[in-house]
């Protein structure tokens, strides 16, 4: 019997199948969606080349100076177009004179760097911002610290000269506030002044004081007017802040409670001292700081309020009496 060979056929598959179909075409929102992205990627270069290109072109004004800038603004001199903004009581002379420009300055000649610092020396000023505006106009713009109290400093000669404190305890000279607003600081007392360069370092804990004396003058500014120095020589030790009023009484207020409360209680009683001895006795010393128990000590006549000093803590209570205070 013979044997035949047989051929099979090659196995095929179905991508060797002719196809009479056409591949899908991209659909409308594919098409949005690609040109979207398109445009994203064009706008991002597009930008990073802008950007580019303005650092160079300002790198050029800086360091080749004014042949860059408008023959206008390269020639006019400064001269007086100073523009000052500020919160408080500077002026445009007081300006002009710290600045001290030259005549012929120009815009470009100025280190607005070193400007801003000269303006800063003064603790008056708390922030100083200094913009050139073309062509011949510097534009100078101040935050101030205002006062809340006064210190009596003593240089080394022995001369002595008051200075203001403000609410961060900067101290500073002070210029152009009005008398009358000066005169109603009170003074300090029971501090140190340490020298700094340019002047004194900043007073520690005014923070409390000026709570104190802000709740004061907000709520109760008939006690207030009466008040001639404030002491914080136990303040660290004790968290308590001395006043002094003009009539001579010494009251101690805890830092640690709240004013307002303490300022009521202290209304009560001077009102029921006046009230109770009218004319005889007066209220020598108040502590607040010990809650409702509030020792008090009366007087026979009050004393004169003394001269305000650099360095001179109170004097420790005595050992009085209490009172209740509802």
């Amino acid at each position: 019997m013979s044997k035949e060979t047989l051929e099979l056929p090659l196995t095929r598959s179905w991508r060797d199948i002719p196809q009479a179909v056409k591949p899908r075409a991209m659909s409308r929102e594919g098409r949005r969606r690609f040109l979207l992205r398109a445009c994203r990627l064009l706008g991002a270069v597009a930008t990073l080349v802008a950007a580019g290109w303005a650092s160079w072109q300002v790198a050029q004004v800086w360091d080749n100076g004014s042949r860059h800038l408008p023959d206008a603004a390269e020639a006019k001199p400064i001269g007086k177009n100073l523009l000052l903004q500020t919160d408080g009581v500077l002026d445009q002379a007081w300006l002009a004179a710290t600045l001290a420009l030259p005549k012929k300055a120009t815009l470009m000649d100025l280190d607005l760097t070193k400007l801003k610092a000269r303006l800063l020396v003064h603790g008056q000023v708390a922030t100083a911002a200094l913009v050139r505006k073309f062509p011949a106009t510097l534009s100078v713009r101040l935050t101030e610290r205002m006062p809340i109290a006064r210190v009596m400093a003593e240089a080394a000669g022995g001369e002595r000269s008051a200075l203001l404190v403000a609410r961060d305890g900067a101290v500073y000279p002070g210029v152009g506030y009005d008398r009358d607003l000066i005169e109603s600081l009170p003074w300090l007392d029971g501090i140190k002044l340490t020298p700094q360069a340019g002047g004194y370092a900043p007073i520690v804990g005014m923070d409390a004081v000026a709570d104190l004396l802000g709740r004061a003058k907000l709520e109760a500014d008939w006690l207030y007017r009466d008040w001639h120095a404030v002491s914080l020589a136990r303040l660290e030790s004790d968290g308590q802040i001395g006043v002094r009023l003009r009539s001579g009484t010494s009251i101690i207020f805890s830092a640690k409670d709240d004013f307002f409360g303490q300022l009521a209680k202290l209304d009560y009683i001077l009102d029921t001292a006046a009230s109770a001895h009218p004319g005889q006795p007066t209220v020598g010393e108040i502590d607040l700081s010990l809650g409702n128990q509030v020792p008090v000590r009366l007087i026979a006549a009050p004393a004169p309020a003394p001269a305000p000093l650099p360095v001179s803590p109170p004097s420790a209570l005595a050992t009085i009496p209490r009172i209740q205070v509802p």
